[in-house]
C-alpha cells in the first residue's frame, strides 16, 4: 500500500540509515549509504570522520553540478508482512562556508540529536541539507502493530 506522506516522512525520520542518491556531470548514477537527520521538510548529513578515500568526495562534486538528489530508507525482513521503503525526492545544498556556520551547527545539532557518535567526535567536514519536494512510500500492510508470524 502506498504510504502518506506524514506516514513516510514518520518512517524515514526513525530509520537509522539511509541512501543517498546523486547523479554524476556525466549522468550517471552514484549512491551511497548515509547517517542523516529529518525534519519536515528538511534532510541533514555531514562529511563525517569515519575513513574515507578523499575529503573532496563524489557526492559533493556532484552535488555542485546537479543539486537535484532522492535519498531513500527502506526495511527488509524475511517476514514480508514488515516490509517498507521511503524516498525523499529534492534538491541539495552544501553548507560548508563561514556564511552557512548557523545553519550548518542546527543541522549537526540534529545529527548529534540522533547519534551519539557525533555527540562525542562532530562531524567537520560539509553538511549536505536536502529541501525535499516529493514524499513517496510503500509498506506491505498498514501502520500498527506489527503481524504475528504464522503458527
Amino acid at each position: 500500500m502506498n504510504l502518506a506522506q506524514d506516514e513516510a516522512r514518520s518512517r524515514l525520520a526513525a530509520a537509522r540509515v539511509a541512501r543517498l542518491a546523486t547523479v554524476d556531470p556525466r549522468g550517471d548514477p552514484h549512491l551511497v549509504p548515509i547517517t542523516f537527520a529529518a525534519v519536515p521538510d528538511r534532510i541533514v548529513t555531514a562529511v563525517d570522520h569515519k575513513p574515507k578515500r578523499t575529503t573532496e568526495l563524489a557526492r559533493l562534486r556532484n552535488l555542485r553540478a546537479r543539486p537535484r538528489v532522492c535519498v531513500l530508507a527502506d526495511h527488509y525482513e524475511e517476514r514480508w508482512e514488515a516490509l517498507w521503503w521511503v524516498r525523499a525526492d529534492g534538491v541539495a545544498r552544501i553548507l560548508a562556508g563561514v556564511e552557512d556556520a548557523p545553519e550548518r551547527e542546527a543541522a549537526l545539532d540534529l545529527l548529534a540529536a540522533k547519534y551519539a557518535q557525533y555527540r562525542l567526535h562532530r562531524p567537520e567536514g560539509p553538511v549536505i541539507v536536502v529541501a525535499v519536494e516529493r514524499w513517496s512510500g510503500w509498506a506491505w500492510a498498514a501502520p500498527g502493530p506489527p503481524a504475528r508470524p504464522p503458527g
